[in-house]
């Protein structure tokens, strides 16, 4: 398998310098283009293990390019913004962004991000019946969860919650996103409902909320459940 391709999407040629530059340091392929427009034909020809993409585009917002992508391709997309509003990074995410930046941002946390982003990809795409994050062990086939050597005794939902999140560990996750998911679209808004569960499972996990370990919150959008590189 040969280095990661990824697609830069931004109309600033010093930012996509910036990036080509840290990500060929890394012995990834960098590809570009400047627009919307381009950055959905080159992901459709060229077809990138990873897009990163500006929403602020001179010929379509990026919310517009995530949601043609998504009309046909899984391909995880990494936003990166100066917009820092919650209902933006909400927008981005529930149009389908993995993942999302604010800018200015430090390199060693970009590339961090690249590669939890990269991880399935390059992993081929196959789910296996255990996941382990960690110390966290959770086996699909037998609803068990197990923390080091002591099994966990979690409720179907609680279970159900966290093979959710840890499927998509290191993807910012939006309330609405985790409530359609795990309870269905008319439960979409019950975000105080998922705070109780998250709460639970922070409990059953001995995860502190201030200096987490597994369950981060994001304020005002959702959670991401943290692999340990991050």
């Amino acid at each position: 398998m040969g280095p990661a391709r990824i697609l830069i999407v931004d109309d600033e040629p010093q930012i996509r310098k910036f990036l080509r530059v840290a990500l060929g340091a890394h012995s990834f392929e960098v590809i570009e283009a400047q627009n919307g427009r381009e950055g959905v034909q080159t992901a459709a020809l060229k077809e990138p293990d990873l897009v990163i993409l500006d929403l602020g585009l001179p010929d379509m917002d990026g919310k517009d390019v995530i949601a043609r992508l998504r009309e046909w391709s899984s391909v995880p997309v990494l936003v990166l913004s100066v917009r820092d509003g919650e209902e933006e990074k909400v927008a981005a995410l529930d149009a389908g962004a993995n993942d999302y930046v604010v800018k200015p941002f430090g390199i060693p946390e970009f590339l961090a991000r690249v590669r939890v982003l990269l991880r399935p990809v390059r992993r081929g795409g196959e789910e296996s019946a255990e996941i382990v994050i960690g110390e966290l062990k959770l086996d699909l086939a037998r609803h068990g969860v197990a923390l080091g050597t002591e099994p966990l005794r979690l409720t179907p939902k609680e279970f159900e919650l966290l093979a959710y999140l840890m499927r998509n560990a290191g993807r910012i996750l939006t309330h609405r996103q985790i409530l359609t998911s795990v309870w269905g679209p008319a439960n979409a808004e019950d975000v105080q409902y998922l705070r109780v569960f998250v709460g639970r499972l922070r409990q059953k996990l001995g995860d502190d909320p201030a200096s987490p370990r597994y369950i981060l919150n994001e304020p005002g959008v959702g959670y991401r459940f943290l692999r340990p590189e991050e």
